[in-house]
């Protein structure tokens, strides 16, 4: 009686087989229905974000500026292509990232509190861009702000590549590579320091304005780098999507499924570093997308990463491009920079969430 009641065709399990595929079916659903929403509100976002501004523009006015750009009025085709377009694509691109970017270090560190800037990235472009402010070691000729972001983006990857190379001499766990990421911080962080102590009264505030995190730097080839960054990680994180989802039932677990952790984790550690210092790059230190983004993905759409690294990109995007947006109609005429809007909003909406959750997303 026990062999038949095991068996797959038996009467007594064909009913729980199939509620347990209606059950999946409605889960699959509910979560593509999820993430079309999520799309649907950055869209709408994104043409939000277009039409306020010191020239108000009804959302048709942008739709046809943006769809038929030889059809618009002059003013507002230049309006919105030049000045309002560039800095909403990079509010949805870099938001993208960091949220992708976020969701991936919680996963392969397996920490809530992980996100990019753990490992000392911002720390690191921090400093490489007060280096070149100061100094003018990295100049490419005609452009300041590219040389800015290139200082930036090097070190960064300077950071990121001798955090790996150490990982992978010791193991490449994820306590080495966290307090990697801590020294890091602190040294970089001491560097700023310095650069700050030398810099002059114009460098210091340029120094400053940068740690603040801002999109006014967006130009359309900035945000084709930072496309192509995403271009070139998201297909590796699909690629892995199954072990890494493998990877949240912890090491031990994962390992006895047949998945190499270590390299796994490695190969994560490069993306991430690609992704965040490409974003950093460009965009200075934007914190908590990183942070909150991928745990509001995670509340909405579970841990399946087929879902889960649409939609932590979606909540990454989401929230920048409305922090943009609310930058833009604070002060009339002034855009405040986004790293600011992005902390006093979203702290305390972080902290709410914590305490208001039913369920630890975490498993603890």
């Amino acid at each position: 009686m026990k062999t038949s009641t095991l068996h797959p065709s038996s009467p007594a399990t064909a009913p729980e087989t199939a509620a347990v595929i209606r059950d999946y079916r409605k889960r699959t659903a509910l979560r593509i229905a999820i993430l079309a929403a999520l799309a649907m509100g950055t869209v709408a976002a994104f043409v939000l974000s277009n039409m306020v501004g010191a020239m108000s523009l009804s959302g048709g006015e942008v739709l046809e500026a943006i769809l038929h750009p030889g059809q618009a009025p002059g003013q507002v085709a230049t309006v919105v292509w030049e000045l309002r377009l560039p800095l909403a694509t990079m509010a949805v691109l870099v938001g993208a990232a960091l949220g992708l970017g976020g969701m991936e270090m919680q996963t392969i560190l397996a920490n809530p509190l992980a996100e990019p800037f753990t490992l000392g990235i911002s720390a690191a472009a921090a400093f490489g861009a007060a280096l070149a402010v100061v100094t003018s070691v990295f100049i490419v000729p005609g452009s300041s702000d590219l040389s800015l972001a290139l200082a930036a983006w090097l070190m960064s990857m300077l950071a990121c590549l001798a955090i790996g190379a150490v990982s992978l001499w010791r193991g490449a766990s994820a306590e080495t590579m966290i307090l990697l990421g801590i020294a890091f911080v602190f040294i970089f962080q001491a560097l700023l320091s310095l650069m700050q102590y030398r810099a002059t009264t114009e460098s210091l505030q340029q120094i400053v304005f940068w740690t603040m995190g801002s999109l006014t730097r967006a130009t359309w080839g900035a945000n084709a780098l930072i496309g192509l960054a995403l271009l070139l990680t998201v297909p590796v994180f699909v690629r892995y999507s199954w072990a890494l989802t493998a990877f949240r039932l912890g090491e031990d677990r994962a390992m006895s499924l047949g998945i190499r952790v270590n390299r796994l984790r490695v190969i994560s550690l490069a993306c991430i570093s690609l992704l965040a210092a490409t974003a950093v790059a460009f965009s200075g230190v934007i914190g908590f997308v990183g942070l909150v983004g991928p745990h509001v993905a995670r509340m909405l759409l579970g841990e399946d990463q087929r879902f889960l690294i649409p939609g932590a990109m979606l909540c990454g995007a989401l929230l920048l491009i409305l922090a943009h947006t609310v930058s833009l109609v604070v002060v009339p005429g002034v855009v405040l920079p986004v790293g600011i809007l992005t902390a006093l909003v979203g702290v305390p909406f972080f902290v709410v969430m914590i305490l208001t959750r039913r369920r630890n997303v975490w498993g603890a």
